[in-house]
Formats: C-alpha cells, structure tokens, sequence
C-alpha cells in the first residue's frame, strides 16, 4: 500500500488528453476538481501522518465527450519553504517540525511562546471551496490558497483573521440555491471569549475591478458559546436545512492546554484531540435568517462524526444524517505507518476501532411544556429514530441506523436541504483502503456497489442530467488508482442510476489518491488559451 499512500506524487502542469473507453455522455461539460496529499518527503525527512503530505491539486476536464488532465503542487507557503531548505520546516498535523534544530534552550522556549497558539501551516491539502467567485483550496486552518481553477496555477495566499475573528474553519462548507456560501469557524484567542462562529459569504462577492477578494463581504451569522473554553469540540462539517444550521457538538475535543505547550514538548497537533466516551453529545440548531439557536436542548450519546451526508425539515421535524463513530480513532489509523501495512495487519492490530456508521438523527421543533415526558415525539413514519422529553426539559436523541462501512459521502447536491433518497460515498470495511465505490438507499436500505481488483477509487462525486426530475439521473465520477503496473489511473464514469460503467478516461500519467473536490460546470468558467492548446 506504499504505492498508493506513502510514495511522493508528481506534478502533470501541463495538460494531457486521457483515452476514452465507451461513452462519456455529451452534456457532461465542466472541470472535476480533486485535493489531497501527494508530497510524503522532502529531502531525507518524511511525515508521520498522510493528512500531512503537501496537497497536489488534480483536474479532469471534460469537453465533447474527451477528457483533458493536468495536476499542480499547491505553491502555497509551506511548499516554498519546504522546498528551499530540501526538508520539512513546517509543522503539520501529524509531524512536529522544527526550523533551526540547532537551536538551544532560550531560543525554543522564545519559540514555544510564540507558537501557544500557533501559526498554522497553509498546506490546504482537503477540499476546493467557492467563495464568490473565488476558488480556494482549503483546509481547516485559517489560511486559504486561492487557485486558477483552469490553470491550477496558485494565486496567492489569505488569511481568514484578515476578515473575521477566526482560528480554524472548516474545508467543508454549504451554497444555497442563490450561489451564496455557508461556513463555520472556532474562535480560540484573541478574539473574546472562544466561541465557534456561523458565517456567510454572498454570491456577488467578488469585486474583480479593484481586485478585492470574496471574504471581504463576509458576514457572521452568529456564534455559539462553547461549553468547555480549554476543550472546544473538534467539527469538520456541519450540516444546512432550508431554514437552520445545524451543528454537533461532540466531545471529540481539542485539548488547548496540550495544543499550547506541544511545540516545546515536541508532540504533534493530533495527539492534541481527546475523545471523552463518558460525555454527551449537543445538538445546536440554529435559525439561518436571525441567527438565534433554538432553545430546546437537543442530545445524544457520546459520538464522533467527521462527515454530515443532508439535513432537511419534515412536518416539525429536522431531520440530519451523519456518519457517526463510537470513537475517536480515524485519524490513528492514517498515520502512514499503519496505512501502507496489509490488509490483514491493519484489521488485527484496528479490530475493535469503530466502523463508519450512516446514522438518522430527527429532532422535534415544536417541543414545550406541555409536550409529553418519556415518549418518541418524532412524527415522521419513515424512520426508527426517537427524540424523548426529559424531565429537565432536554431531549434525549437517538438515532436509526441507516449503513454500516461508508465514508466520503456524497449527494445530488441539487437536493441539498431537501428530503432525498440516495447517496454515494467509499466503502470502508476493515481497512482505510477505500477499494470500492456505492450507492445507498435510504427508503429500501439496499445498497449498490462498484469494484475493481486492486483498484481504489476516490471520493465518488454526482454531476445531475440536464433538466434532471429524478434524484438519481446523472453520473458519478471517481478518480481510481491501481496496484497493478499495467492499469494506468483512470477517471470513472458510472450510471448513477444502476451504478454500471459508462466511459472510463485512462490517463497516461501519474495520478495520485486524493480527498475532496468540486465539480464546476463549463458555463461557470472560461477557458484559458493554456486549456484551449491542451484541449487542441
């Protein structure tokens, strides 16, 4: 599994026409975007953790039933200078990294009190997000790149806190039918007391005349007050219905005090998240429009969730789906020496780690004094999932089991806030080694799958038919790498429908396993005359 986890990707930077094996649909026009670790070593060092390598930005365009590939480094911050001193300088997650190891006792402790809140690297190595107009590769720290989402040339850095109070944000935001997006950030210091923070950036963003960047027109929804000042819980989404935000908070925390002093004691970020099996899970729902939580206190047991899949609102009842662990141990296992181990050594040294579990969670929004005590106040006929009044006027939430061994999901975002049936996400059994694709039936909670000998397809993304009725009329794209030397990386085309292979791009180049991306119609970008000679 080196091969696919731990080897150093390579750039394609310029454009290259993949080979096309039956019939990618002509209305399919657009660019896939994909992020993710491609860069494990620089010089004789390494990282520790693969959500560590340095992120390589990959597209796949397609144009008239062809395929067009090229991939980039992100040039951000951290690349420059990790590459100028030929080794790894900047710390990540899972790799503390010191500039100057020659440096003795004064000169670290100087450096330990600088970095009690630190100055996170800007490797944004997770998703690609929109912001007006604006293209951003992004991670959840305070700093962005943003991109040329033709060209994948890396425009320059920004600074959330140049904007809005914030520490870290996550890499997965929400876009309402206008266009405008949604997203959450955690306010640790200097900011007040810490709290997490909803914000909103508008459509009509972007100012392009005096070069002014989206996040200038920035505007905070709200914020919430954390529970624990020295133990904000850790969130990677969250979840968006027509009217609310909602947002876990989980006790899967982040530990400040150990954050603060892991510089000088030599320790990474990710051994400063703790998950506390004995605490509750909190359910904040909160009104998109005024900004005010609803006061019923809504909980569960205690929970991780990385991923939200939807969240939408039926009959009084908000209904959110997320994939859920009963610990705190995904990120342990992504630490390179345990991803590139076999099949077998993963699941006898992982075996009572919790699998990826797809969970329904309703909550009653119209609960008051009068609602009865110790009954399911959910209405909904569709759904085992309970919500019971305590005594003290809090609702205990407990969730129906939807799938087991799903992570990365996706929807038909044309339904995002909408009550939906489908959706699609890699199958992980008992190993992180996503060897499969499928597609998930809420009503009938049948399952379809696609798989590959030694193949390992990534996160599958669906791109809607036009004109589109039907929920699942479209495609489903997937970047899929082999084990085998004679299987060239290809770009999947699948039916979304029955889930059957309609076209398959084979790329004759290096490509690398990824983590997120976007997929961004042609009509919503114009070619650059670099694009148009890689299409010629």
């Amino acid at each position: 599994m080196h091969t696919v986890f731990g080897k150093n990707g390579s750039e394609t930077p310029e454009p290259v026409k993949a080979e096309v094996t039956g019939s990618i649909p002509p209305w399919l026009k657009g660019t896939l975007l994909r992020n993710g670790p491609g860069l494990f070593s620089v010089g004789n060092s390494k990282y520790n953790h693969w959500f560590d390598g340095m992120s390589l930005i990959h597209s796949f365009t397609f144009t008239d039933g062809q395929v067009i590939y090229r991939s980039k480094f992100l040039k951000s911050e951290t690349y420059k200078r990790n590459i100028k001193a030929n080794r790894i300088i900047i710390t990540e997650f899972g790799t503390m990294a010191y500039p100057d190891p020659c440096k003795n006792i004064f000169s670290r402790t100087f450096t330990h009190l600088r970095n009690i809140i630190p100055d996170f690297t800007d490797n944004n190595l997770i998703n690609i997000i929109r912001y007006g107009q604006d293209y951003y590769a992004s991670s959840e720290i305070n700093y962005m790149n943003q991109i040329d989402p033709t060209t994948l040339e890396t425009v320059g850095r920004i600074n959330y806190r140049n904007h809005i109070a914030l520490n870290l944000a996550t890499a997965h935001p929400h876009y309402d039918n206008e266009g405008n997006t949604y997203n959450m950030g955690t306010a640790i210091q200097g900011f007040g007391l810490p709290k997490y923070v909803i914000f909103r950036v508008p459509v009509d963003a972007k100012d392009k005349e005096n070069k002014v960047p989206a996040l200038k027109k920035v505007e905070k929804v709200c914020s919430i007050p954390m529970r624990s000042s020295l133990f904000p819980s850790y969130f990677h989404s969250f979840g968006m219905t027509e009217n609310f935000i909602v947002f876990v908070e989980q006790p899967f925390k982040l530990d400040i005090i150990k954050l603060g002093t892991a510089y000088f004691r030599g320790d990474n970020w990710g051994n400063c998240l703790k998950f506390d099996k004995d605490d509750i899970t909190l359910f904040h729902i909160i009104n998109r429009k005024t900004g005010k939580e609803v006061s019923t206190r809504y909980h569960a047991d205690a929970l991780v969730v990385f991923h939200h899949i939807n969240a939408y609102e039926e009959d009084d009842n908000l209904v959110f789906d997320l994939i859920t662990y009963t610990d705190g141990h995904l990120y342990e296992m992504f630490y390179i020496r345990n991803v590139v181990q076999d099949a077998e050594n993963f699941v006898q040294e992982n075996k009572n780690s919790s699998r990826p579990i797809c969970q329904r969670f309703v909550v009653p929004l119209n609960v008051h004094k009068e609602s009865p005590r110790g009954v399911n106040l959910v209405t909904l006929s569709d759904t085992s999932a309970q919500a019971i009044l305590q005594e003290d006027g809090s609702v205990y939430c407990q969730p129906d089991t939807v799938f087991e061994g799903l992570e990365l999901p996706g929807i038909n975002y044309n339904f995002n806030t909408m009550k939906y049936r489908y959706f699609y996400g890699s199958r992980v059994e008992w190993s992180p080694h996503p060897n499969k694709i499928a597609k998930i039936d809420i009503v009938t909670r049948e399952h379809l799958e696609w798989q590959q000998d030694k193949c390992y397809p990534s996160e599958p993304v669906f791109v809607a038919s036009p004109g589109a009725v039907e929920e699942d009329d479209g495609v489903i794209l997937s970047s899929v790498i082999s084990l085998e030397p004679d299987v060239a990386p290809f770009l999947l085309v699948l039916d979304a429908k029955n889930f059957k292979e309609i076209a398959r791009a084979t790329i004759p180049t290096s490509v690398h396993i990824d983590l997120h991306g976007l997929f961004i119609p042609a009509d919503v970008l114009q070619p650059t005359r670099d694009d148009d000679q890689g299409r010629r």
